[in-house]
């Protein structure tokens, strides 16, 4: 079991485990780095990684030239791509035996809900999951499960990770070194996981909203 008091420590406080990750590794480091946005993106059990505060604090460690802003943008928005790609095909691949079975779970109609609305919502789904930690791991699995057209899937694929990456890397690389985000780092790191929880939310709230006015 994950001892998830480890686990905020690390999130909380990542900017120290990322030093020591560059101590050890240098340049290495961006190959680290684009090892776990891959993972956390092309894998669905491992939606726990720290995708948006480990590109911001990447970002900020640019910012005092510890890492080239530019390259850390290229090489996780890669990535992020990568996984998603990956993680569509193992949704495209394993959906369809998943489904062929008599499960309690994974019915039909499940599949045939998923197709809609993947070709009603694609777009706004696939490039806002980005930024909503969990939802952006199983967003592309799903598409896949739905047999969302590939290409068209693609599309918001690379636009939203670059757009992902881009707010968080830069973010990190323009606001990082303000001497309030230094001494509050924690604090805005915390800020960051609860900011990006609020579209899930608010999405939550109008899905139960429409539901009682059915």
């Amino acid at each position: 079991m994950i001892d998830f008091t480890i686990f905020i420590n690390f999130v909380l406080h990542i900017d120290q485990y990322l030093n020591i990750i560059v101590q050890k590794f240098g340049l290495g480091t961006y190959i680290v780095l684009f090892t776990i946005i891959f993972a956390e993106t092309g894998f669905v059990f491992t939606p726990f990684l720290p995708g948006d505060s480990l590109i911001f604090v990447a970002g900020t460690f640019a910012s005092q030239g510890i890492l080239n802003v530019f390259v850390l943008f290229l090489i996780l928005s890669l990535a992020a791509v990568l996984g998603d790609s990956i993680n569509y095909s193992i949704g495209k691949f394993l959906g369809p035996r998943v489904f062929k079975e008599k499960s309690k779970y994974f019915k039909k109609e499940y599949l045939l809900k998923t197709e809609t609305f993947y070709e009603k919502h694609g777009a706004k789904t696939i490039i806002l999951a980005r930024f909503i930690p969990i939802i952006r791991t199983f967003a592309p699995f799903v598409a896949g499960i739905g047999k969302m057209d590939y290409f068209k899937f693609l599309g918001y694929n690379v636009f939203g990770a670059f757009l992902w990456v881009g707010l968080f890397a830069f973010g990190g690389y323009f606001f990082g070194n303000i001497s309030f985000v230094q001494e509050n780092f924690s604090l805005v790191i915390l800020v960051i996981i609860l900011t990006s929880f609020i579209p899930g939310i608010i999405e939550f709230i109008k899905h139960k909203m429409k539901k009682k006015h059915i």
